[in-house]
C-alpha cells in the first residue's frame, strides 16, 4: 500500500451510473479511465497511487488485460478513496464512522458477496484483524493459560475453512503454525505445557494441511500432516495422531493403502477418545473403504460412526478439530458412500435429505456434496435432475478459491454432455463454460 495521502476520486463521479457499474464489476479498467477523463487524473498518478504501472494502467483503461486478484482490488479502492460498499467490502478504515443509516444497516444479500468480503479480509492480513494474542515478543516462559489462549485463536480461525477455501486460508493457517513452532523453539516451559504447546502445534498442521490440500498442493499437505503426525507423538496424544492419518488417507492417491491408513488412524482410538472423534475416524474410514470398493468394511465403518455420535452425551465436548462432526456430516458422508459403491436407491434419498437442511454459506462444501448428488442421480438414470444439481453446484463453488468443486463436478459434466439435447443439460454446460 502507499504510504502517502491518496487521491480521492470526486463524489460525483462515484455517483456516476457507469462509475458505479464498473466499481460493482470492478471493472478497473473502466474506473481508470474514467478517473482521466472526468477526474482529470493522469494516468501516472493513478499508476503511483495504486501501485501499477503507468503503461499497464493504460492498457487497462482501453480494454485490454483486467485485474484478477481480489488484493489488488482492495488496493485500488483504497488507493483512489473508493467506499467499501461500491465493491462489495466492508466500510473501510479510513471511512468516517459516521456512516449514514442506510449504509450502516446495509445486508450484503448474496452467499459470494459474503465471500468476497471475507477473500478480501484475509488476503489483506486477517490473522492482523483478529484479536492479537502473539506478542511481538515471545514470552520467555510459557504458561498452559497462554497455550489456551492460542488455542482458542486457532479455533476462531478454522472457522474461515466454513466460509473460504483452501487458497483464501493456507497463507493464514501456515503463519500460525509457523509462529507457534517457534515459540516452541525459543521460549522456555514446563514438561506439561510443552506437550499441550506440541499438541496444538499437531492441530495447526492439519489445519494448514487441509487448507494446502483444498487449494490444490497435496504435496505440501502431506508434508504437514507428515509434520503433524511427528508432533502428535511427541505430545502424546493419540487422537490429534489417528486424525492426521485420516488427512492423510483422504489425499492418498492408492485406493487401497488409503483404506490401510485410515484403518491406522481408527487403532489410535483408546476408551479416552471422546465420542466426537471416534465418530470422525471411523467416517473417514468408511470413506477410505467405499472408494476402495470395500461395501461390508464401509456399512461396518458407518455403523460405527454413527454408535458412537448416539454415544455422545451433552456434557460431553469433542475438541474442536472434531466439533463438525454431526449426524448431517454422517448423513452425507454415508450418501457419498453408497454413491461411490454405485447404490444411488440408497444414496440418493439420504443425499437429499441431509442437504436440505445444509446451509448454502458453507458454499464449498456443499458443491461437493451437491456432485455426489449428481452422480448418484445419473448412475439412477434421473439425468434431468442431475443437471440442476449440478448447476446448483456450478453456482455454490463460483469465487471459492478451492479445486476440489470443480474436479469433482468435470467427470459429473462429461457425463451429461452426452444429453445435451436437454434443456436442463445445456444450461448446466453452459454454467460450466462460464
Amino acid at each position: 500500500m502507499i504510504d502517502h495521502p491518496p487521491t480521492a476520486l470526486p463524489r460525483d463521479l462515484l455517483a456516476d451510473e457507469e462509475m458505479q457499474r464498473a466499481l460493482a464489476e470492478h471493472d478497473f479498467g473502466r474506473v481508470f479511465r474514467l478517473a482521466r477523463e472526468r477526474a482529470g487524473l493522469s494516468y501516472s498518478r493513478i499508476a503511483a497511487e495504486c501501485d501499477i504501472k503507468p503503461e499497464r494502467v493504460g492498457s487497462l483503461a482501453r480494454g485490454r488485460g483486467r485485474i484478477t486478484t481480489f488484493a489488488k482490488i482492495v488496493e485500488i479502492a483504497d488507493a483512489l478513496r473508493v467506499p467499501g460498499h461500491l465493491v462489495g467490502l466492508a466500510p473501510r478504515p479510513w471511512e468516517t464512522k459516521a456512516l449514514p443509516a442506510h449504509m450502516q444497516s446495509k445486508e450484503i444479500g448474496t452467499t459470494v458477496r459474503r465471500r468476497s468480503i471475507l477473500q478480501a479480509a484475509t488476503t489483506t492480513g486477517l490473522a492482523a484483524a483478529l484479536p492479537a494474542l502473539h506478542s511481538p515478543a515471545a514470552p520467555a516462559q510459557i504458561t498452559s493459560g497462554y497455550v489456551d489462549q492460542l488455542r482458542a485463536r486457532t479455533a476462531r480461525l478454522r472457522r474461515l475453512d466454513d466460509i473460504l477455501g483452501g487458497g483464501d486460508t493456507y497463507r493464514v493457517y501456515l503463519s500460525e503454525y509457523q509462529r507457534t513452532k517457534q515459540l516452541l523453539r525459543t521460549s522456555s516451559a514446563s514438561d506439561e505445557t510443552r506437550r499441550g504447546l506440541l499438541g496444538l502445534i499437531s492441530e495447526q498442521a492439519q489445519q494448514a494441511g487441509w487448507a494446502a490440500f483444498d487449494g490444490g498442493q497435496p504435496t505440501e499437505a502431506a508434508s504437514l500432516y507428515e509434520e503433524s503426525m511427528a508432533a502428535a507423538r511427541d505430545a502424546g496424544d493419540g487422537d490429534l495422531l489417528g486424525n492426521a492419518l485420516a488427512f492423510l488417507a483422504y489425499q492418498t492417491a492408492d485406493r487401497d493403502q488409503a483404506a490401510e491408513i485410515a484403518a491406522r488412524g481408527c487403532a489410535s482410538i483408546t476408551s479416552q477418545t471422546p465420542a466426537g472423534v471416534r465418530a470422525l475416524l471411523y467416517e473417514r474410514l468408511a470413506w477410505a473403504c467405499a472408494a476402495a470398493n470395500r461395501p461390508t468394511d464401509t456399512e461396518r465403518a458407518l455403523t460405527a460412526a454413527r454408535a458412537a455420535l448416539e454415544e455422545q452425551g451433552q456434557d460431553e465436548a469433542a475438541p474442536d478439530w472434531a466439533a463438525w462432526v454431526d449426524d448431517t456430516e454422517l448423513d452425507i458422508m454415508a450418501g457419498r458412500c453408497w454413491t461411490e459403491l454405485r447404490r444411488p436407491l440408497r444414496a440418493v434419498p439420504v443425499l437429499t435429505a441431509a442437504l436440505a437442511r445444509y446451509d448454502d454459506i458453507h458454499a464449498r462444501d456443499k458443491a461437493l456434496y451437491l456432485s455426489w448428488l449428481a452422480d448418484a442421480l445419473l448412475s439412477a438414470g434421473e439425468v434431468e435432475e442431475a443437471a440442476r444439481v449440478t448447476g446448483n453446484a456450478l453456482d455454490l463453488a463460483v469465487g471459492v478459491a478451492s479445486v476440489r468443486p470443480r474436479k469433482r463436478l468435470a467427470p459429473v459434466i462429461n457425463q451429461l454432455g452426452q444429453y445435451r439435447q436437454l434443456p436442463a443439460v445445456r444450461d448446466a454446460l453452459e454454467r460450466m463454460g462460464a
